[in-house]
């Protein structure tokens, strides 16, 4: 079994326009037990989103153009070296990141190869996207997502440049897992303690999911054609 600080492993953060948030989330993923740094990669912010990360500790990875989450996260992976395990997480999760470290550990450990957060249930939609999500994973590849849509996860280097190039948008997740238990990477979905923003019940709310459902979908096709 292998210690959890023998391997390099980096925390890759998607921002934007989480000033407030980011630079609590960053320290509490330094903490965080074998993490050996916290980069973000500001996706084209108009706030202080890169000075906030910055000066908490981060390595700061700015997009000039507004590339949407997958898009930014490749951006950042293009532009990193080699790691052994990643650990992807929102940037308003805020103090609560600390509560990443059982996937960190769980893929340390070789529990898994892709370890995928199950947040407590915090409200917010009114769960149609999720369920379409879990319904695409269940389809595409047999497995039953209990959290379909958590951006927080830890991977292995190995698995991840098999699901490489991420999907578009917020689809990166979704088409993630599906391509990772294609690929017959050990995906294990594992509780923690973590709370970030839920989407409200607003114009900005509905709006956001149309464009989640919308990534969701264009991600789910592209992969339906290519087992054509």
């Amino acid at each position: 079994m292998t210690a959890e600080g023998a391997r390099r492993v980096v925390a890759l953060v998607a921002a934007r326009n989480e000033a407030g948030t980011i630079g609590s989330t960053v320290r509490a993923l330094n903490a965080v037990p074998g993490v050996s740094e916290v980069v973000v990669a500001d996706d084209a912010s108009d706030d202080a989103t890169s000075a906030e990360a910055g000066s908490a500790g981060a390595r700061v990875l700015r997009s000039d153009r507004h590339r949407g989450k997958g898009g930014v996260l490749e951006g950042a992976l293009d532009r990193l070296g080699p790691v052994d395990v990643w650990v992807l997480a929102d940037g308003d999760l805020g103090t609560s990141a600390s509560g990443i470290a059982p996937l960190v550990h769980a893929v340390l450990n070789e529990e898994a190869d892709l370890a995928i957060g199950v947040l407590p249930n915090q409200g917010g939609g009114f769960g149609t996207i999720k369920r379409l999500a879990r319904f695409a994973i269940a389809r595409s590849c047999g497995f039953r997502a209990r959290a379909p849509l958590s951006g927080q996860r830890a991977i292995t280097d190995r698995t991840l440049a098999k699901v490489r190039p991420l999907a578009d948008g917020f689809g990166v997740e979704t088409a993630m897992t599906i391509d990772a238990v294609r690929s017959g990477a050990e995906v294990v979905e594992v509780p923690v303690e973590l709370r970030h923003r839920a989407t409200s019940r607003d114009l900005a709310g509905f709006a956001h999911r149309a464009r989640q459902g919308w990534d969701i979908a264009r991600a789910v096709a592209s992969r339906i054609r290519e087992d054509r």
